[in-house]
């Protein structure tokens, strides 16, 4: 069992915050993307928590995450925005695209961004909430980095290209997707290569495209751009519906990069020293330009229970909703978060330049 240190959730904000702003994040900037880290702690989200700070951190030395960038929007419509991030830190653009969009749909019923010259920005379901919280319905699409090949290449071209959807329900949590359009994330090939253990051949390709069980080929492929890369979801083959999976990421790069002229494709992260060039999609729709707020609701919670209350496959206690676990994880991470002993060291370290030191309540 991997070892944990508990920590208070405030106090883990606070000192992720601070780690940001000295160095050299403006404080709000550093107090929206702490909030972002630590709510996908809190649920149950790891790879994309705070043990991604340091990585930020180094972006924010080496110049590649700007810390005050002249965010500026580029065109604005009463239900829409075009928005350059020069460079910036990912989470404050897309938060303040989302606020925009929520107010805008207030007035208008809807309201979408399309935000270039970003970075990474952290859970895309984060601010799929923010609409979830106002009654409206959520959209939160971005770009990454190149991991992904083609259905019938062996050259990474496309990012795992997240996709999330929220739509509110009455009594019943709301219904959040949150998914990679990759059949997995990089982080589960790294977990299988520490461990020496194949991976399924549905996950990834080699240098010649071909399906692949070595995870730490396919890892090393990856870091060094041998060819290969991550597979679409459904797989490498049209007969398990790869190509499914593949039109996905494409349709994310064009909401994100081709309606605001931004980077696309193998061209995020693609000049070393400079800015990653990260590309967003947000919107938010009211359903008051539908049938209305309450009967979408009951309409929601109708459905929903549906799906729920559906006969169980045989051993299965329970079917979910997407976000229902996420939401549980939360509830349960709300006052405390248990952080993997590694993580919780690189941020003490992270801190220590600046005394800031995070407490292990497991310890006392």
């Amino acid at each position: 069992m991997i070892e944990k240190k508990i920590v208070k959730t405030t106090e883990l904000q606070d000192f992720v915050a601070e780690v940001l702003h000295q160095n050299g994040l403006e404080k709000r900037q550093a107090e929206i993307t702490a909030d972002v880290l630590v709510s996908a702690d809190q649920r149950g989200i790891n790879s994309h928590g705070v043990a991604r700070l340091k990585r930020y951190i180094d972006g924010l030395k080496d110049g590649t995450i700007r810390s005050n960038p002249s965010v500026r929007i580029v065109k604005e419509t009463p239900v829409s925005l075009v928005i350059d991030g020069d460079g910036g830190m990912g989470q404050p653009v897309a938060f303040d695209a989302m606020t925009k969009c929520i107010e805008k749909a207030k007035q208008s019923f809807m309201c979408f961004a399309s935000i270039r010259n970003s970075n990474h920005y952290g859970i895309a379901g984060y601010y799929t909430l923010m609409a979830l919280k106002e009654n409206l319905i959520g959209v939160s699409l971005t770009n990454t980095a190149p991991l992904v090949v083609p259905t019938f290449g062996k050259e990474v071209v496309i990012g795992t290209n997240p996709i999330s959807i929220g739509v509110p329900a009455k009594d019943e949590k709301p219904f959040l997707l949150d998914m990679a359009t990759s059949t997995v994330p990089r982080g589960k090939i790294e977990v299988y290569a520490r461990k020496e253990e194949e991976i399924p051949d549905s996950w990834a390709c080699n240098e010649l495209g071909e399906p692949s069980t070595d995870a730490s080929l396919i890892l090393d492929n990856l870091i060094n751009r041998r060819g290969g890369g991550l597979l679409p979801l459904g797989g490498g083959k049209e007969l398990t519906g790869g190509h499914k999976g593949y039109g996905l990421s494409v349709a994310v790069d064009i909401f994100c990069s081709v309606l605001s002229s931004g980077l696309v494709g193998a061209e995020v992260y693609g000049q070393k020293g400079e800015p990653a060039g990260v590309t967003h999609f947000l919107g938010a729709i009211s359903p008051e330009a539908f049938v209305g707020s309450d009967e979408v609701r009951e309409n929601m919670t109708h459905y929903i229970r549906m799906l729920k209350n559906a006969e169980k496959a045989e051993g299965q206690a329970r079917i979910y909703i997407h976000g229902e676990k996420e939401f549980e994880a939360e509830e349960q991470n709300r006052e405390k978060i248990g952080l993997e002993r590694v993580v919780f060291e690189t941020l003490n370290l992270l801190g220590k330049p600046f005394g800031l030191i995070l407490s292990n309540l497991s310890d006392k």
